[in-house]
Order: C-alpha cells, then structure tokens, then sequence
C-alpha cells in the first residue's frame, strides 16, 4: 500500500473553485437524487467526487486499471445504498470515500496468494494497528485532497506544496518566485476557505 504521506491528486488544481455555498448544494443535489433513484445521480456524484475517489483508489490499490474496476464496484454499491444515505450521519465525499475504503481493502485481500488463507493473511494485517491508522490517513487526505480541487488554482498550489511536500512558506517562495508575502496571503486565505469548505462538506447534513 502506498504511504499517505505522498497522496497528491494528479491536475487536482484544473478543477474549478465551489464556495461553501456552492459544495452544499452540490452535494444536497446529489444525495436528492440518490434518494429518489434519479437516473442522473451517479453522474451528479461523479462530478463532484470522481476525482477524489479515483485517485485515493489507484494510490490504495497501486494500479490505475484496478482502480477503476474497484472505482465501479463503488458507484454501484453507491446508487444501491443511495435511499438509505443520510447526509445527517456524514457529508457526502465523506460517505463514499469510506464505501470506496472497503471495496479496495476487499480488493487488497484478494490479492493474498495461495496456499496461505488468504482471508486470515488480510486480517491479520488489516488489524495492525499501523495498517488501519495509514488506511485510515490516506482517507482522510484523499478527503482533503478532493476539497483542495475545489479552491483556486493559486491557493491550492501553494498548499499542495505545504501538505504534500513538507515545505515551508520560505522555501514555496524560492521554489516557486513567488514573493514571501503573497505565499503567505494567499496560504492564508487558502486555509480559511479549506475550512470553509470542510464545515460545509461536514455541515451538509444541517442544511439537506
């Protein structure tokens, strides 16, 4: 399994900027559709999460051609829980990255060669605790990293480079020729609207 530390999403920085505002209504459009069985939610779904949900899956699964056959058992299992979705319980990008969670350690199992039981190999590495906390933070960073597309291009680039890479500001600013204060500004605002966006994806379920 990949090592959460390096998690980055590939061209995160194309997709366009959502406010607060904007994610939950996204997201309420998309758990409404689900309920109500609408042809249109997995596309609704997939467009404000596919990115997210591939990327977290080809790191956890080390292949980008599995990832995308586990990338379809996650949407299926997605419209078929749709109904019982509870935007109360979790935000949206929260709910299917922890269905898409399962599928791939499901996958991961599979892959235990033979003749050792393959399904008592993955669970005793799945209990490890260190198996499950870097399970656990890849999640939580490919959820980070599927807000960080919604922000623009300047500020999530920035912080691309703080999370990812480990810089500081000084060294973001000689990387990049960037001037120092603008690196902090725009990290500044960066961080304010990536806080934004996290209690509007966590908060969806007040306003759904």
């Amino acid at each position: 399994m990949a090592s959460a530390q390096t998690a980055q999403p590939a061209d995160a920085g194309v997709s366009p900027p959502a406010s607060p505002r904007q994610l939950r209504r996204q997201d309420r459009r998309a758990a409404q559709a689900l309920r109500h069985r609408d042809p249109g939610a997995m596309a609704l779904v997939m467009e404000a999460h596919g990115r997210a949900l591939l990327g977290y899956l080809t790191q956890m699964l080390a292949d980008r051609a599995t990832a995308e056959d586990v990338l379809q058992q996650v949407l299926l299992e997605v419209w078929q829980r749709g109904q019982s979705y509870d935007p109360q319980r979790a935000g949206l990008l929260t709910w299917v990255l922890t269905i898409a969670r399962s599928r791939a350690i499901d996958e991961l199992r599979r892959r235990v060669p033979e003749p050792v039981d393959p399904v008592t190999l993955a669970q005793e590495r799945l209990s490890a605790p260190e198996s499950e906390s870097e399970t656990d933070q890849l999640l939580e960073q490919w959820r980070i990293a599927g807000l960080l597309a919604r922000l623009p291009r300047d500020e999530a680039s920035l912080l691309r480079l703080r999370f990812y890479d480990g810089m500081s500001q000084s060294e973001i600013s000689q990387q990049t020729g960037i001037a120092l204060g603008t690196v902090k500004a725009r990290m500044v605002s960066g961080l304010s609207q990536l806080r934004d966006l996290l209690e509007a994806e966590e908060g969806v379920r007040t306003s759904a």
